[in-house]
């Protein structure tokens, strides 16, 4: 059984880590296994605006409060936690997550591929692009795969980490409304391409993104919730509203989503040979 959460965040990060606290303990009473949590949830979406002061909220993995408050909340609550946080490394900073074992290990990292560059969206100022490939993890209650936010847009890391065995994949998000622009809502094109993703792999994915209005200056953003699981076909299988902080819980067949994917024989008819285009940024073979 897994479970994704969306919430609020202000500006007091220990309040957010208790909230996110929160969270997981209602997942894991409902009984989910694994629990997502949005991306950068210890504070506002800082890349919001190009600030030098928000440098500083980067930190070592080590140092982080959500990292080491959830490290031991997962050890007593034997579930799955991937922890969203702003990483410092040396000279360098990233979007990271790590992934928090059932038994309070803490696994690998990975660092944000993809880095959006867009009003209200200006992670490039912020974020060194992340260094450690598409990854999975081997946790107590499977094999999973995770992207971060504008990963998500991107099929070619779906499919990596499905073709490296990926039995769920997981998108922690932070998406709204763009500043100055009231007519975009990129809600429905959002989901549908996560779905895509899904049923393209045959894999389920779970999606955590926050609620709320924020503002920084002079700028908003309004993040529209709209959490989502989807089965191994794409089709969502449990949905939240565009306000409210939530905990969406969904239980799946291990064994029945595998003789999904034998039935169907994607993988076995991929012809790698074929997509050299994909390992250029034009397209063009040389």
């Amino acid at each position: 059984m897994v479970a994704t959460t969306q919430m609020a965040c202000s500006w007091d990060v220990k309040q957010n880590v208790q909230k996110a606290e929160d969270l997981v303990n209602q997942a894991a009473q409902a009984g989910a296994k694994i629990v997502l949590l949005q991306e950068l949830f210890e504070r506002q979406y800082f890349p919001q605006k190009q600030k030098p002061e928000f440098m500083n909220f980067a930190s070592p993995q080590e140092d982080d409060l959500a990292v080491n408050e959830l490290q031991k909340l997962a050890k007593k609550l034997k579930v799955v936690i991937p922890v969203s946080f702003f990483e410092k490394k040396n000279q360098n900073r990233y979007n990271s997550l790590t992934v928090i074992d059932a038994d309070g290990t803490i696994l690998e990292t990975y660092r944000k591929s993809h880095i959006p560059d867009d009003v209200g969206y200006e992670e490039k100022y912020y974020f060194t692009p992340g260094d450690t490939g598409f990854k999975v993890w081997n946790t107590q209650y499977g094999k999973i795969g995770i992207g971060i936010c504008w990963d998500q847009w991107f099929p070619e890391a779906a499919r990596c980490m499905a073709l490296q065995g990926a039995q769920f994949i997981f998108y922690p998000s932070a998406i709204g409304s763009v500043p100055g622009h009231p007519d975009i809502d990129s809600r429905g094109h959002w989901q549908r391409t996560i779905q895509g993703h899904a049923a393209a792999n045959l894999v389920p994915i779970i999606v955590s993104n926050r609620v709320g209005l924020e503002t920084i200056d002079d700028s908003q953003i309004n993040f529209y919730g709209s959490s989502f699981i989807t089965d191994q076909t794409g089709k969502i299988v449990e949905q939240a509203d565009d306000h409210s902080e939530s905990v969406l819980v969904h239980s799946f067949d291990l064994e029945k989503i595998q003789a999904t994917q034998n039935s169907w024989g994607l993988f076995r008819d991929r012809r790698p040979d074929l997509y050299k285009p994909i390992l250029s940024l034009d397209g063009n073979v040389r």
